[in-house]
């Protein structure tokens, strides 16, 4: 209500003060950790940058990267997957979210392979490790880092999961999950900078 001087009435004020709630401090917290997180992919960005084409002796990016189209797929899909399983837990359908929580952690796993693949390849075929030049410290230190949070996130919705088969998980957990969700957002978002940076600019 407006009271005759323009102003609103203290029960208005009142309702408006009842309405606004504190973020939830998991929401808060995890925000906090991908703004860490992403200070510390900036810094490993940057220094990739810096070194692209300031190696002195081969393999050189050009001649033994390729560009993973397929994986790199796979896991911005698994964004959506786990979007849809956390939909599904809010509108208490626990198998549902099951199934698409279970392909989330398909995907991510099918990504992550391909991560080892391409470095058993790189490695042994064609002996590019992290000590060769500049160019394998610089890709073994950005891929491995998001290798590393790819892998922390399968193993936190492997948990899940099993939680969810020895039904443990209800709707009443969907805002917890929501929550873990965002990291795995965060790992697809970074990917997309790191597939830009690696597989792009610096070829």
């Amino acid at each position: 209500m407006i009271e005759e001087n323009g102003l609103p009435s203290a029960s208005a004020s009142l309702a408006a003060i009842e309405e606004w709630k504190l973020p939830s401090r998991g929401r808060v917290g995890m925000l906090g950790l991908i703004a860490a997180e992403s200070s510390i992919f900036t810094i490993f960005v940057v220094a990739y940058l810096f070194y692209i084409g300031k190696s002195v002796s081969g393999p050189l990016p050009q001649e033994v990267l390729s560009v993973p189209v397929f994986y790199t797929i796979c896991l911005l899909s698994s964004s959506l997957t786990i979007h849809l399983a956390v939909r599904a837990l809010r509108s208490d359908k626990p198998r549902a979210f099951s199934a698409w929580w279970l392909g989330t952690i398909t995907l991510g796993a099918t990504f992550l392979s391909g991560t080892a693949r391409e470095w058993h390849r790189l490695i042994y075929q064609d002996g590019l490790t992290i000590s060769t030049n500049l160019f394998g410290t610089t890709y073994y230190s950005l891929v491995g880092l998001h290798g590393f949070h790819v892998l922390v996130g399968l193993l936190l919705l492997s948990l899940v999961m099993t939680f969810s088969l020895l039904g443990w998980v209800r709707a009443e957990h969907a805002e917890r999950l929501d929550v873990l969700s965002l990291y795995w957002h965060f790992v697809d978002a970074v990917w997309v900078v790191v597939f830009t940076v690696v597989y792009i600019v610096g070829r």
